[in-house]
């Protein structure tokens, strides 16, 4: 039995150690509340705007890969446009900065002293996203480069050609759009898919006329011009002073709906939709250059896809004639990232597949995306099915961004990749982001934005000379999605004055 020395020398002992302990959690209280990055997003999570929003968010010390601040880090969420994180930062390390796709073009039969081919030319596509883009074409100049096919071809001799011009884009299959790309998108430029072939950023432009308000308009053209291309004509003249138009069809499909508004009063007015068959619009396009170059060809235009006599043509018997180099990886992902393209994006991760294993399809392309990440950061939980973001099937935490970021802060490719990232205030999607603000031209990163989404990821050089990794994604907000963007910019200010 204890006396009561010792029982109250227990007692001491107690009341010490729960002194201590209520000591350490207040301490540990005021840590939290000292640091500023989290006080913004405890804000942020606080606000009535993000009452029923599922929100992730994660700051990295890249000096020491400590975390700094977070909620919900491994919340994996649809994360939109930052998405092309992936696809840009592994065609950086897989395929390398300076690595160019290209387009072949063969020749199948003989050539004889005539300049007559009793046979075929071949195009054969390597996934090329770069051919005939604005991006890297004088505008009205993207398709000066047939020109310069069908003077080569005039250089080797071809006057006639008595079969076919033949596009062939097998090599990266034929299936439609990734999985959970929404049917309002598909039919509208961003959300044209990327092919084995393809051509003027796979898209089209459909010009309308437009009259009175209430008025029907009416489709005047459409560039290129592509045979049977119908589109059912809903649009009507509003007073509306932009595009609010919506272009729907499946991909291949001719038969396409034009529904939405207008302004009133337009002669022209430039709709971009996405192009149905860019294999076989490539293969009419250098037909119709011949055609126009003095080169005849008796058996017109075909694809491999539209033609079940033509798959798995041998081209170890055929002469190549010349190959076209598409722009490099460096190239096509700045572009990707600064303007947030998705045709580069799914045009780079299709060329993982390509380059690995011969298999250019999205499947086999993120198969080899997800074996790449294996090793390289936590994928527990993470879910790609596109290399654009458009799918809202994917499943993102704002952890999968800041190690990946972390992963190409140290990479060989880590200068390549940061240059092609905006930059806060300054250029490209976020040039009107935190502007005047303490994040100006503090942040690099890239942003994403569709339909009750809103994310940002990225590097931040902050004014105290830190290096840092963020991601911050919110899902289902019940404001306006600048008004989301206002209030996100809070927590990014702060994470550039720490």
């Amino acid at each position: 039995m204890q006396d009561k020395f010792s029982l109250n020398l227990d007692g001491m002992k107690a009341t010490q150690i729960y002194n201590l302990i209520l000591f350490s959690l207040v301490n540990i209280s005021i840590t939290v509340a000292q640091n500023p990055i989290q006080q913004a997003i405890s804000q942020f999570v606080k606000d009535p705007a993000n009452n029923n929003s599922s929100i992730s968010i994660h700051v990295l010390n890249l000096e020491n890969e400590k975390e700094i601040a977070s909620f919900q880090p491994n919340l994996a969420i649809t994360s939109a446009s930052t998405t092309k994180l992936f696809s840009t930062s592994a065609a950086f390390e897989v395929l390398g900065a300076n690595h160019r796709s290209d387009t072949k073009i063969y020749l199948e039969g003989e050539l004889n002293k005539e300049g007559i081919l009793k046979g075929n030319i071949w195009i054969r596509g390597g996934g090329d996203v770069s051919l005939g883009s604005k991006y890297f074409s004088p505008e009205g100049k993207e398709l000066d480069f047939l020109a310069q096919w069908t003077d080569s071809l005039k250089k080797l001799g071809v006057k006639f050609i008595e079969g076919a011009i033949i596009a062939d884009g097998s090599a990266f299959g034929y299936a439609g759009v990734p999985d959970g790309w929404d049917w309002n998108d598909i039919g509208n430029y961003y959300g044209a898919a990327a092919r084995g072939l393809n051509l003027y950023d796979n898209l089209v432009k459909v010009n309308f006329r437009t009259f009175s308000v209430g008025s029907k308009s009416a489709i005047v053209s459409i560039y290129p011009e592509v045979p049977g291309l119908n589109y059912k004509n809903s649009v009507y003249a509003a007073n509306v002073s932009g595009d609010n138009s919506y272009l729907y069809g499946a991909p291949f499909s001719l038969d396409r709906s034009a529904e939405g508004k207008l302004p009133r009063n337009q002669s022209s007015f430039e709709v971009k939709g996405s192009m149905p068959d860019p294999e076989l619009q490539i293969s009419l396009e250098l037909y119709r250059a011949c055609m126009a170059a003095g080169i005849q060809v008796e058996d017109g235009y075909k694809s491999v896809r539209t033609n079940s006599l033509l798959k798995h043509p041998n081209y170890s018997t055929m002469k190549l004639l010349f190959l076209h180099e598409g722009k490099t990886v460096e190239e096509i992902a700045y572009w990707t990232n600064m303007k947030s393209v998705n045709l580069f994006a799914e045009g780079l991760l299709n060329q993982l597949g390509y380059a690995i294993s011969g298999d250019g399809s999205t499947s086999n392309s993120l198969a080899q995306l997800t074996k790449f990440l294996k090793d390289k950061i936590a994928t527990e939980g993470l879910i790609l099915q596109d290399g654009s973001g458009l799918s809202r099937s994917n499943a993102i935490s704002a952890k999968h961004f800041t190690s990946l970021l972390n992963y190409m802060w140290n990479s060989k490719s880590a200068e390549s990749f940061k240059k092609t990232l905006p930059v806060a205030g300054v250029s490209g999607t976020i040039k009107g982001l935190c502007k005047g603000q303490t994040g100006e031209g503090r942040i690099y990163a890239k942003s994403g934005t569709i339909s009750r989404v809103k994310s940002y990821a990225g590097y931040v050089e902050t004014v105290s000379g830190k290096k840092l990794a963020f991601a911050i994604t919110v899902n289902n907000f019940t404001c306006t999605s600048s008004q989301i963007t206002d209030k996100m910019e809070k927590v990014l200010n702060a994470i550039a004055a720490y």
